[in-house]
């Protein structure tokens, strides 16, 4: 905007004090403890990888063996281990489910040589990581990239095959991001299924084989039309550190990681939930990957006019998260969405507030705009007109990441040409109105002004009163998104382990040592042309 928001300085400050206390102390919490998927993820970074007999994870095999050493941490026993036998760390994991070697405490004598090795092997799993990075620069420098905002659409048939076809359809009608979405409850799974799959319920499975096949496709639509297509997916649900490892290897560039979805939403344990995403920040820090958060379902739940302000207190918890975890502003999505009432007189221009108020608090942060779903009509030419207005407020106001809504989206699972119509909305608009931002102001302590400033301290006055009570307590009263979850309740919380005083990962420092810095850059290569292809995709 050439005259944007005047937002109060001040609140702005406090809203940050109390998201940074918030996440303080959370951030006490998770230097005490690890997690089965935690340390099931270290051994992911060594490059561990198959099933046993009967199709569990090697990882999976290995921590349950090793329960009782898991307080000091997975990685010293088993570099050990590696050691006293000279194999490598897929050999030695093989020999542990077969029943061949036995994982036990280290002696003190051999500590100081088994812990220098891990840092060692810890660094070469991170040089892993490093070299899919650089591969992302070269071809982003090399193919290009689309304009902004990210057409972001889904794919959902089941059979990674099968999406892999939509996929590049979609990329041909105009999409930026394909994101696949992840068959029905696998973030309730905890370990993560091996190999190719061809059978999902609402989704396909994320596999490790599955990232690669995708990855592949992308590729090859990418130097077809002359821009890089981005490929993103869930690293959330109780394997988050494992799936952003899959993740950061096969060069995922989104994936959708919120520090707080996980417990409201799939009633995962907090204490492991807030665990397990720092480590899974780190590594998709350290792999360049764009998080998503996901501060729009809140207002699937909620009244989104009236818990608007949630969505802004959330976006300050997950910043105040995410920059702990060594993620750059460019990685951070920060989300939210366009779901009030189309009912409620001046909906868009409340609508244009919110957004224009969370572009404002964030500046450089790709925020990531949700259409409407709560409200969507079976009626799909007005359904077609909201996703329009949803796709102006988006431009309007600086969105980076737009996943698009569908006309049908109230009355089946979107088809191909549902999604070939939606990208052709998205695209007029994004064109006939993507310099008009620059030619107008607001009002000042006009209807929108007013609403943001609101907004704003509303949210505030939440955060103060998290911080005074602490995250644990708040989730536990529900005051977000309306639901109430038990701190130790829910899925996988006898997999949160309290750790002892010798606890050793060098993972978590190597992540964190001279890591290349800024986003990919290439050359802006202007609209691609939609022709006659189709486009896949579906609600998140």
């Amino acid at each position: 905007m050439s005259d944007a928001l005047q937002l109060n300085g001040d609140l702005v400050d406090r809203a940050r004090a109390a998201a940074d206390a918030i996440a303080d102390d959370i951030q006490r919490h998770i230097d005490e403890h690890t997690t089965d998927t935690t340390e099931r993820a270290s051994l992911r970074l060594l490059g561990i990888t198959g099933v046993n007999e009967i199709d569990v994870p090697l990882v999976n095999v290995v921590v349950e063996h090793a329960r009782s050493l898991l307080p000091s941490g997975i990685l010293r026993p088993f570099v050990d281990l590696m050691d006293r036998t000279g194999r490598g760390a897929q050999e030695v994991a093989e020999g542990v489910a077969a029943g061949e070697l036995t994982l036990a405490p280290v002696p003190p004598e051999r500590c100081e040589g088994v812990e220098a090795r891990a840092e060692a092997l810890a660094r070469e799993g991170v040089a892993r990581i490093d070299a899919v990075r650089a591969r992302r620069n070269e071809l982003v420098a090399t193919v290009g990239e689309p304009p902004k905002p990210y057409v972001y659409v889904i794919v959902a048939t089941g059979n990674i095959y099968e999406d892999a076809a939509q996929a590049k359809a979609a990329a041909r009608a105009g999409a930026d991001v394909i994101a696949v979405i992840r068959t029905t409850a696998q973030s309730l799974l905890d370990y993560v299924p091996y190999g190719e799959t061809t059978e999902g319920f609402g989704g396909t499975y994320a596999t490790q084989e599955n990232f690669r096949l995708m990855r592949a496709a992308l590729d090859e639509v990418g130097e077809e039309l002359g821009h890089y297509v981005r490929l993103c997916n869930y690293a959330s649900g109780l394997c988050m550190p494992e799936i952003a490892t899959m993740g950061a290897l096969e060069r995922l560039d989104m994936m959708l990681n919120d520090s707080m979805y996980g417990i409201i939403f799939r009633n995962i344990n907090m204490q492991r939930t807030f665990v397990d995403q720092y480590l899974s920040r780190l590594i998709n820090a350290r792999a360049g990957i764009v998080i998503n958060t996901g501060e729009d379902n809140y207002l699937t739940t909620a009244d989104a006019f009236e818990a608007g302000h949630t969505v802004v207190s959330s976006d300050f918890i997950n910043e105040a998260f995410a920059l702990r975890a060594n993620l750059e502003p460019w990685q951070i999505g920060l989300g939210h969405a366009f779901e009030i009432d189309p009912a409620k007189p001046d909906q868009v221009v409340y609508q244009i507030a919110d957004a224009q108020l969370i572009r404002q608090l964030f500046p450089g942060y790709p925020l990531k705009y949700m259409p409407p779903t709560k409200y969507m009509p079976g009626d799909i030419f007005q359904g077609h007109i909201i996703d329009g207005m949803f796709n102006f407020t988006g431009i309007l106001t600086g969105q980076e990441i737009m996943l698009l809504g569908m006309l049908t989206e109230a009355l089946h699972t979107p088809l191909l040409q549902d999604r070939y119509v939606s990208i052709r909305n998205a695209k007029y608009v994004f064109e006939a109105c993507r310099h008009l931002a620059d030619e107008i102001s607001y009002k000042p302590s006009g209807l929108i002004e007013r609403r943001a400033d609101e907004q704003l301290r509303r949210a505030v006055e939440q955060l103060e009163h998290v911080r005074s009570i602490g995250l644990f307590k708040a989730l536990q009263n529900g005051e977000f998104a309306d639901v109430k979850r038990d701190p130790d309740g829910g899925r996988g919380f006898e997999g949160v382990i309290k750790v002892a005083p010798d606890y050793f990962n060098p993972f978590f420092a190597a992540l964190r040592e001279g890591r290349m810095s800024g986003p990919p850059r290439g050359t802006e290569r202007g609209e691609t042309t939609a022709g006659d292809s189709a486009v896949a995709g579906g609600g998140d």
